[in-house]
């Protein structure tokens, strides 16, 4: 290093889910490791994603219930919507984690370097005129939010999630352009707050990754809820008014409100970071990795948001914690990206892990599925949510999807990730006895109708 001490033992490049995970992984290993990043460590999940979006979430589940209390015979009241308190309580949640966090960081010994950083060779970064060099690198740049060609963000009334985060106010209108992710749980809060909301997706169907079954179930229970949506429908234009934008379609339709929220996705944060000068291949942006996280160049790692895998932070904690275990010599397992589990927190929840019945039949697997109802699940009855479980598995074999839709559902998907990478059978799974009265339950009773077995199941 400039400053006459030796180089590190890896140089990681963003301090996000994947950039922070490699670090905290590395310095257990007895590995030195500089950790640059020019905002806050935590990244975008932390500050400006998963755990805001999810604390707003959570905000609009209270104000649902406080209006909802009559139908379980409580006298509650729904007076509104605090926004301020909203916001401080979302911040409160962001800032005890993130010091938590420092707190952690600081006691691994690891050197954390605040200012941009820019890759000026294969082994070594610069940040505000300082050289740090590194046996090895880890770039984890991660994502910012994304628009489409000639769509202007003004932050004020064409929007990304990151200004929604802030947002000092509950609309009256909104149109969200994207009915992805990050799209469908924004309309969910809002709606939830009491705006008037429309979703305008491109695709033919909400969350258009998901099984389609899971996708016309959220459809049909957003509609009962009053959030509309204009699939397969593509954007045209946007004009701001005095009071708001007009949105309009290339259907010819257009669409009037207070705000237009852009939520078309993530791209990667990679431009004019000197990455091509060391030497790694770039495409659309994204940084071209083996199944290890290995670029062209040795020595050289890419993790997390920057490389096209799945923009989702427990895919970032694996693969930076995959790096620093394959660069300490642990000879890591590659990932299985079917295997991660995938959560949408709107309300209801919608949540997956494997593969859809339409993917298990394209790869030419002989495909038998069982949906079970959660009306006849009594803990889902208690809390009055509606919605599914659908297993999609081999023909007298393992177990290859698990989808489903209802009300904290999400909590339920880790039993059903570990199905999916154990490579279960339906029959490995009816064994087990699952606690009633639970909404895992669900999981288990369509696991015993799919094995031949069934309890609580009209056939």
């Amino acid at each position: 290093m400039a400053d006459g001490s030796g180089p590190f033992d890896i140089v990681v490049l963003g301090g996000g889910s994947g950039g922070y995970a490699c670090a905290l992984r590395a310095a257990e290993l007895g590995k030195s490791v500089a950790l640059i990043e020019k905002g806050k460590v935590g990244g975008t999940c932390l500050h400006n994603g998963c755990i805001p979006t999810k604390a707003l979430l959570h905000a609009a589940e209270l104000a649902d219930q406080a209006r909802e209390g009559e139908a379980f015979g409580v006298k509650t009241r729904f007076d509104g919507i605090d926004v301020p308190g909203v916001l401080a309580y979302k911040d409160k949640v962001v800032n005890g984690l993130w010091k938590g966090l420092t707190g952690l960081i600081k006691s691994k010994k690891i050197t954390v370097i605040e200012g941009e950083g820019r890759v000026t060779g294969p082994n070594q970064v610069t940040v505000d005129g300082q050289v740090y060099e590194g046996r090895n690198l880890v770039l984890a740049t991660g994502s910012v939010a994304k628009s489409l060609p000639g769509l202007e963000i003004d932050g004020s009334k064409v929007i990304t999630s990151d200004h929604a985060l802030v947002l000092d106010r509950v609309p009256t209108s909104v149109v969200v352009l994207g009915g992805g992710v990050i799209g469908v749980e924004f309309a969910s809060v809002w709606r939830s707050f009491g705006a008037e909301v429309t979703i305008v997706e491109a695709l033919p169907h909400l969350l258009p990754l998901e099984d389609e079954a899971n996708s016309k179930l959220l459809e049909r229970a957003f509609r009962r809820r009053g959030i509309k949506y204009e699939l397969g429908a593509r954007f045209d234009s946007v004009k701001t008014t005095d009071t708001g934008v007009v949105v309009s379609l290339e259907n010819g339709k257009t669409l009037d409100a207070e705000l237009l929220l852009v939520a078309v996705g993530r791209g990667p944060v990679s431009a004019g970071l000197g990455f091509e000068t060391a030497g790694v291949t770039l495409d659309r942006g994204y940084v071209l990795v083996d199944e290890l996280c290995r670029t062209g160049v040795p020595g050289v790692y890419a993790v997390g948001d920057l490389i096209p895998t799945p923009q989702l932070a427990h895919v970032g904690f694996a693969e930076g914690i995959l790096v620093a275990e394959q660069i300490a010599g642990l000879n890591p397992v590659a990932i299985d990206y079917d295997g991660v589990p995938r959560i949408t927190y709107s309300e209801p929840e919608v949540a997956a892990v494997g593969i859809s019945s339409a993917q298990a039949r394209e790869r030419g697997f002989d495909v038998v599925e069982l949906t079970y109802n959660l009306a006849g699940n009594g803990r889902s009855k208690i809390l009055q949510t509606q919605g599914e479980v659908k297993v999609v598995a081999e023909r007298d074999g393992r177990v290859l999807g698990v989808h489903m839709v209802g009300g904290r559902v999400g909590e339920l998907i880790a039993e059903a990730q570990l199905i999916y990478n154990w490579e279960a059978t339906a029959s490995d799974v009816a064994q087990l006895i699952h606690p009633h009265p639970t909404q895992s339950e669900a999981l288990g009773e369509a696991m015993l109708a799919l094995a031949g077995k069934p309890l609580h199941v009209h056939n």
